[in-house]
């Protein structure tokens, strides 16, 4: 049984390194592999998770290993529980209060700016997308109250801007609800 209390990413920019480092990681630690695929713009990302130990001795092990090809990568030490499900698509959102987002160019400074956003405020994840069909990008929305929405906002944007990686970051206060269905 693993547990997942830490979650780790190696987005690389080559398919074939990005396949040798999944290998890499699942050879060289006990983690248990979350996603590991292609993603828009030729990309290939991996996303294991396990103890937090594990999770690091594999991303490095696997940077250090290959090096060609990583565009970025993290490891989350204590990642929040509402990563996993946003990352899965599934959530429990019935109604929108305000509505934050931030856009990336790429998909690991977005998941690590996502945990930073629910650490900061009270505020759920409405979503998670990670580069498929979006030309290579990734965005997260978050939902609640107008002041922690843009809290979040604030915050996992820092994280993406400290990479030059931020595309866009909105706040919509009364968002209509016919966004919801939409946008999961």
């Amino acid at each position: 049984m693993f547990v997942k209390n830490s979650i780790g990413l190696i987005e690389m920019g080559s398919i074939a390194s990005g396949i040798q480092a999944a290998d890499l990681m699942l050879k060289t630690s006990e983690v248990e592999l979350m996603i590991s695929r292609t993603i828009c713009s030729g990309k290939y990302m991996t996303l294991i998770a396990g103890d937090v130990a594990a999770v690091t001795s594999a991303v490095d092990n696997a940077v250090s290993t290959i090096g060609f090809g990583v565009i970025d990568q993290f490891v989350i030490p204590n990642v929040h529980p509402a990563i996993f499900p946003a990352i899965a698509g599934h959530n429990n959102i019935q109604v929108l209060e305000s509505l934050g987002i931030v856009e990336s160019y790429s998909v690991a400074s977005l998941i690590e700016a996502a945990d930073a956003a629910v650490k900061s405020s009270k505020v759920q994840l409405v979503e998670l997308r990670l580069a498929m069909a979006l030309g290579g990008k990734a965005f997260f929305s978050v939902t609640g109250d107008v002041a922690a929405v843009t809290s979040a906002v604030e915050a996992g944007a820092h994280v993406v801007s400290e990479k030059g990686l931020l595309v866009n970051k909105i706040v919509i206060a009364n968002p209509r609800q016919e966004l919801l269905s939409e946008m999961i």
